[in-house]
C-alpha cells in the first residue's frame, strides 16, 4: 500500500468540473427549449451535479484548496437545492413563484461574481467558466423577474456554453496530466 503524502494524490477538480459541466449542459438544453424538464436532468443534478461535486469539494479541502472546496461544495449544494425546489414544487409542497426563483438565481449570480474574482490569478479557462456562469445566472434571474421566455431560451444557449467550458476544463486537466504536457490549452 502506497502512503499518500499531504498535497499529493489525484486531482479532484476534473470530477467536480465534469459534474458541473455535464449537468449544466443537460439542464440548459432543456432551458433552450429542446426537451421538457425530466427525471434524467433531476437525477443528473442530484447525483453528478450534486453529490459528485460535494465529494470533489471535500477532496479539495484535503488538498488545502479553499477555492476548489468552496466552489464544488457550493455548486454541488446548488444542484441539490434546485432539484429539491423542483421536486417539492411539482408535488405541491410550497411552490416557488417566479419572483422568488428570480431572487434565488440572482443570489447565486452574486456569489458566482465573487468566485469569478477568485479566478483572475488562474488559467483563462476558469475565468471563462465563471464569467459565463455569472451571465447565465443573470439571464435566468432576469427571465424569471420579467417572465420572459425569450430570455430563458437565450440563457439556455448561454448555459450550454458555460457547461461546455467546464467540461472542456475537466477533460483538459485529465488529458494534460496523462500526457505530462499541455495538450488542451487552459
Amino acid at each position: 500500500m502506497t502512503k499518500v503524502v499531504s498535497g499529493q494524490g489525484a486531482n479532484p477538480a476534473p470530477l467536480g468540473l465534469a459534474g458541473f459541466g455535464m449537468t449544466t449542459i443537460l439542464l440548459n438544453i432543456h432551458n433552450a427549449g429542446f426537451f421538457e424538464l425530466n427525471t434524467m436532468i433531476l437525477m443528473m443534478g442530484t447525483f453528478f451535479g450534486g453529490f459528485a461535486q460535494i465529494i470533489a469539494g471535500i477532496l479539495e479541502f484535503k488538498k488545502n484548496n479553499t477555492f476548489g472546496m468552496v466552489a464544488f461544495i457550493a455548486y454541488g449544494s446548488f444542484w441539490l437545492t434546485l432539484v429539491g425546489i423542483v421536486v417539492l414544487g411539482q408535488n405541491g409542497f410550497m411552490v416557488t413563484d417566479k419572483f422568488a426563483m428570480g431572487w434565488y438565481l440572482a443570489i447565486w449570480g452574486l456569489f458566482s461574481l465573487g468566485m469569478f474574482f477568485g479566478t483572475l490569478k488562474g488559467p483563462r479557462i476558469g475565468q471563462l467558466v465563471f464569467g459565463t456562469l455569472v451571465i447565465l445566472f443573470a439571464l435566468l434571474a432576469a427571465s424569471d423577474f420579467l417572465h420572459s421566455e425569450t430570455l430563458h431560451t437565450i440563457a439556455g444557449f448561454e448555459g450550454i456554453l458555460c457547461g461546455g467550458l467546464a467540461l472542456y476544463e475537466a477533460i483538459g486537466l485529465i488529458v494534460n496530466e496523462k500526457h505530462g504536457k499541455q495538450v488542451f490549452p487552459m
